[in-house]
């Protein structure tokens, strides 16, 4: 591996960690939301990621794991909690309104688990930074 693919590798964690990071803000700007309907309440956001593969010769390499990609966002299938408040202007014909499936606890570990694993990637790029630059200075 080139020492500018660390550069790939390590960019493209960044992006997938981002991307994390925005569907748990939006996943925790909705936690308190609610809906008359369980098809209009909001359901938490899910980034599925993939490993992507370095190509040799026409053949996937093994070891050649050159990254990470993101395959969509997916919504969350949990039940939808529903709390009967016959006073609210959002409720049905029965008094119930339906809230998100959004479990605060969740998201922010799931925010700790990105924001880390960002500083991670940026520690990676850092150092690949440093080593080529030590590298550099060996030939002066």
């Amino acid at each position: 591996m080139s020492m500018f693919k660390i550069f790939d590798t390590a960019g493209s964690g960044m992006a997938a960690q981002s991307l994390r990071l925005n569907t748990v803000a939006s996943n925790l700007a909705n936690a308190e939301s609610v809906s008359s309907t369980q098809q209009g309440a909001y359901r938490a956001k899910e980034p599925l990621f993939a490993a992507v593969k370095q190509r040799v010769e026409g053949a996937m390499a093994d070891a050649g794991t050159v990254g990470v990609k993101v395959d969509g966002v997916t919504e969350s299938q949990a039940a939808i909690p529903s709390r009967y408040e016959p006073g609210n202007p959002m409720a049905d014909a029965n008094g119930y309104v339906y809230g998100s499936n959004v479990n605060p606890v969740d998201e922010l570990v799931n925010m700790i688990s990105a924001s880390r694993s960002y500083q991670n990637n940026v520690e990676v790029m850092n150092t690949t930074k440093q080593l080529m630059v030590k590298t550099l200075d060996l030939g002066k």
